[in-house]
């Protein structure tokens, strides 16, 4: 659907409103990943709501590092990234920030709130504090600390800054509501001790601000109208307000929430995702197995398709798990208009056209891709002796069989009808080569007899073939929510989900270059590894979707 067709989405009416009321005068949103992984496909849908909310209206999305937690963050990671969102096709201008740009600001704020009462430093261990937090049908019980006078909050809180007291032995708490309905409003934590280097203000630091301060801060000092997050963080928006009405900022920005985007057969855990990296069940963090951006880039997915499946998914408020088949769907919508078609051989055997001049070979045209606006050709070689695959042939056919058989005469693409007559075997009765005859009248399908043929093969000219490593890639799991009957994730890991095949294929994929896809006729649609130096292709997905008649 269109989109100017389509019904706005609850957030687009909450802008439209917000603007035609006089509310806003202009629309600025964010995106404020935490560098402490590569972004996944989950991320995308929040990318997209982001970006194109501000776009749509006229407004600018900045990009936010939450670079809060120094533990788990790198410069790699910030750079990865602005790649990828890039790469789906978003720009951020100049507008890029750092939770850390306003360290000094945000002390200063937390150092206001103890001198106003509304924050204290607390001496609880983590286990007490929960304790102490009580449940959701309990109230809270104040700390010991909760009492301390502000000037022995002032100086314990400088002493933290000053890296006078270890990790765990003092924390800062805002002082809200420890019998509120709110689990989040219970005094939560704003500062913690955490010595440890940050990939951009290094040691200069001790003291690290928590998200749930950290965050409605930013949006504050940045100008942020909507600030549009996932659901699990509608429980904090009443804590989110609470901090932008009392930072001292004249900002006061409008937290939205919408529904995360979960997949089958994935997991979206950073920390899941990180620990498959970490004990190598991957090959990083772009395995075109993996549901990481970079990973899908690697596979072979187009920002197109992953665009248009977040837009297929749509903006709701009602959680659910998408099918991993829509996203595929998606995947082939796009690449069945855009990619061009060429010959692979998987498994190769050896086809002899016995009746074809030895020596000889000629050039065939054939069509890059019937399906594109105004279709264009290349040439290809045919000689005596060609690949084919060796599925492609059968002693023994079943009902339906239209492939090669003795006796039976089918189509090579773009070439000639071949009938087979005889097959070599090695001393186990293996078939090393098969031999044909061709009809010289049939080049094209076209016959003058006009007689026709039900089954079509494709091949490569053995003389030109290039030998290629193909990687045939399925699922990384193999339930559709992994986890959910051991509690372990990494139980229902698809050994199966990587196949590697020497195979044969046409001259022409000698240019064929990464990130552009191509279909592999018959076979599916690949594109060329980016991180191997010869000629290795990733399987994109299958032309139909076998996933459910294997698990069956």
């Amino acid at each position: 659907m269109d989109d100017e067709k389509r019904p706005l989405t609850f957030i687009e009416q909450i802008v439209e409103d917000d603007l035609n009321s006089g509310h806003v005068k202009s629309i600025v949103t964010r995106f404020p990943p935490e560098p402490n992984g590569y972004l996944h496909i989950g991320h995308i849908k929040a990318i997209c709501i982001s970006f194109e909310i501000a776009k749509k209206y006229g407004g600018v999305c900045h990009l936010r590092m939450d670079d809060t937690n120094p533990d788990k963050e790198e410069g790699e990671f910030i750079s990865q990234i602005q790649k990828d969102i890039s790469w789906l096709g978003f720009s951020w201008g100049d507008k890029v920030y750092y939770a850390s740009d306003y360290y000094q600001k945000m002390y200063e704020i937390a150092v206001n709130l103890i001198k106003e009462g509304l924050a204290y430093v607390d001496d609880l261990s983590a286990e007490e504090i929960k304790k102490y937090r009580g449940t959701l049908t309990e109230k809270g019980v104040e700390s010991p600390s909760r009492n301390r006078s502000i000037e022995e909050n002032l100086r314990l809180f400088e002493e933290m800054k000053d890296g006078k007291h270890p990790e765990g032995k003092y924390i800062l708490r805002a002082k809200i509501d420890m019998a509120s309905p709110n689990i989040n409003m219970r005094d939560p934590a704003i500062y913690r001790i955490k010595f440890a280097s940050h990939p951009r203000t290094e040691n200069k630091w001790c003291i690290y601000p928590m998200y749930d301060f950290a965050h409605p801060i930013e949006d504050a000092i940045e100008g942020i109208t909507h600030s549009l997050c996932t659901l699990e963080f509608e429980d904090h928006r009443p804590l989110y307000n609470w901090f932008c009405e009392h930072d001292g900022i004249e900002c006061y920005p409008k937290q939205r929430e919408f529904s995360r985007l979960n997949l089958t057969y994935t997991v979206m855990s950073k920390r899941f995702l990180r620990e498959m990296v970490e004990k190598h069940y991957v090959d990083g963090w772009d395995d075109p197995r993996m549901p990481t951006i970079s990973a899908a880039r690697r596979r072979g997915y187009t920002p197109q398709s992953l665009r248009d499946f977040v837009k297929r998914v749509g903006t709701t408020k009602v959680e659910g798990t998408i099918d991993f088949s829509l996203l595929e769907f998606c995947v082939h919508e796009d690449l069945n208009k855009n990619a061009n078609r060429y010959m692979a051989v998987l498994d190769p055997i050896k086809l002899i056209i016995d009746n074809y001049p030895e020596g000889e070979s000629e050039i065939i045209e054939t069509i890059n891709n019937p399906e594109a606006e105004t279709p264009t050709t290349r040439k290809i070689t045919f000689s005596r002796e060609l690949y084919i695959e060796r599925d492609d042939f059968t002693e023994t056919p079943i009902k339906g069989w239209h492939r090669m058989e003795i006796g039976k005469e089918v189509r090579l693409k773009s070439a000639y009808y071949v009938t087979t007559t005889s097959v070599d075997k090695d001393e186990n009765g293996k078939i090393t080569a098969i031999h044909a005859t061709y009809d010289p009248l049939s080049k094209g399908g076209d016959t003058k007899d006009g007689r026709k043929v039900k089954g079509t093969i494709h091949w490569v000219d053995s003389k030109t073939a290039k030998d290629a490593e193909v990687r045939l890639y399925d699922k990384l799991f193999k339930e559709e929510h992994p986890g959910e009957r051991t509690g372990n994730y990494l139980d229902d890991l698809n050994k199966d989900s990587l196949k590697v095949v020497n195979a044969k294929v046409e001259e022409a994929l000698l240019n064929a270059k990464v990130d552009e896809p191509v279909q592999f006729m018959r076979m599916g649609y690949f594109v060329r590894d980016s991180r191997s130096n010869g000629l290795v292709f990733n399987r994109t997905v299958t032309l139909k979707d076998t996933w459910a008649k294997t698990k069956n």
